[in-house]
């Protein structure tokens, strides 16, 4: 990108970690018709699909210029897991779970769609992402038990909301760095937006 092409800002990131499934403080599922899927076929469409319509408002970009090659190769590596929640059968959010192998799960992607933010549904969706991180060996043959749990969040996202769900649930920072970064002035999403 060229720097016509985009707004040098500071972001400042923060990362989370649990050490123990007994620290999770779970919200309880909202009432409604809701249902939490694994999405166990791997379909690049669709995982792009949830990461523009999810993250768009929110700076992800970085995926969005990926070949469809690169999306299936990351669906089949071992130990990734895309989970959706869907809301009367429609996409309302998204989880996406990365385990190294070694016991440590990252909570690569987690949000909710644009019109299903502020309903409740985030501290739902998050207190089943971090049990899914916990139950992840239990699904990979020769994974073992998971160790630790751990996502990061930035000053994009939808802040205060986004890190105080996390603080919320358990998770405790680890780390905070502030740097600037180079974004996109037009947002290459499901509905692009000049920022």
């Amino acid at each position: 990108m060229s720097d016509a092409e985009t707004i040098l800002t500071e972001v400042t990131t923060w990362s989370l970690e649990m050490f123990d499934p007994a620290e999770l403080r779970a919200s309880p599922k909202p009432a409604g018709d809701l249902l939490l899927i694994q999405a166990e076929a791997p379909s690049p469409e669709f995982s792009r699909y949830l990461y523009a319509a999810v993250g768009g408002d929110w700076y992800w970009y970085n995926r969005l210029v990926w070949t469809r090659d690169q999306w299936s190769r990351l669906l089949d590596e071992p130990g990734h897991e895309t989970w959706v929640l869907l809301d009367r059968g429609t996409p309302a959010g998204y989880f996406e779970l990365e385990g190294d192998g070694a016991g440590t799960v990252e909570i690569v992607y987690f949000g909710l769609m644009p019109g299903f933010q502020g309903k409740g549904l985030g501290g739902f969706l998050l207190t089943e992402a971090i049990r899914a991180g916990w139950s992840l060996g239990e699904r990979w043959d020769g994974f073992p038990g998971t160790t630790r749990v751990w996502v990061h969040t930035c000053s994009l996202d939808g802040q205060p909301a986004a890190l105080n769900n996390y603080q919320a649930r358990g998770l405790k920072l680890f780390k905070t760095v502030t740097e600037p970064e180079a974004l996109p002035k037009t947002m290459p999403s499901v509905w692009p937006v000049e920022r």
